[in-house]
């Protein structure tokens, strides 16, 4: 497919009431407003395509955007064409999803979380948190380094409070990823929930809650702990 095509099928996918509810969470204008699960059956018929997803990414519209993430193929895309999209990434969808997860599956997922930690945007740090969750999910535990993922965790623990809005969201997602996905780590994750208590998080006056990292691990330790397949969705 073309972009011209593709843009015109996600044209004719938008609806008002889903695109009323992405621009509370954060879209804004252009996009049309289409739900993630009408996007799986592009996804399907175009599969990966480097230029394509480059092609929908720079339209700036968010739906686009999204589409080119489920697309992307990780092992082509450059460190720089990530920079460039992360900073791009203007709302969580893109940051937090789109990018993260193609950056975690990437060959180089792992340095760039570690940059993007560090970064004084918002968006962008929070984009670093939410790989570090992603490559969690699917990276075997033996080729984790495990010492680094401990002192991340006590700096969660330690600085999360005096962070911006959806960066304090993502770290606790951290927390979340590192007892659910790595048994080594269930534990010291548990001190750092413990450490950290309540997270307030301004949702922008949806229903989305912030998850309670305790309670969350909790449960989580009732079932079998299974590795992703991929941390696209």
């Amino acid at each position: 497919m073309t972009l011209s095509e593709v843009m015109q099928q996600l044209e004719s996918l938008g609806n008002s009431t889903t695109k009323s509810t992405l621009a509370k969470h954060g879209a804004r204008e252009p996009f049309f407003g289409v739900k993630v699960g009408d996007l799986k059956p592009l996804q399907k018929k175009i599969k990966k395509h480097y230029a394509l997803s480059k092609e929908l990414y720079s339209t700036g519209n968010s739906d686009a955007m999204y589409l080119a993430g489920l697309i992307a193929d990780e092992k082509a895309m450059t460190k720089e064409d990530l920079q460039e999209w992360v900073q791009q990434a203007y709302w969580y969808y893109l940051s937090e999803y789109t990018v993260a997860q193609v950056a975690a599956e990437a060959a180089y997922g792992w340095e760039l979380a570690l940059r993007w930690i560090e970064a004084s945007e918002e968006n962008i740090a929070a984009a670093g948190w939410a790989t570090l969750s992603h490559l969690l999910s699917i990276t075997p535990d033996n080729a984790l380094d495990l010492p680094h993922l401990q002192q991340l965790l006590n700096r969660v623990a330690e600085t999360l409070h005096q962070q911006p809005n959806r960066v304090r969201y993502t770290m606790n997602g951290f927390i979340i990823a590192a007892a659910t996905f790595v048994p080594q780590l269930a534990e010291p994750a548990k001190v750092a929930a413990g450490q950290v208590g309540k997270v307030q998080v301004a949702m922008g006056g949806t229903a989305c809650k912030v998850p309670d990292a305790l309670t969350y691990i909790d449960k989580a330790a009732q079932r079998p702990r299974q590795k992703k397949k991929t941390a696209r969705c």
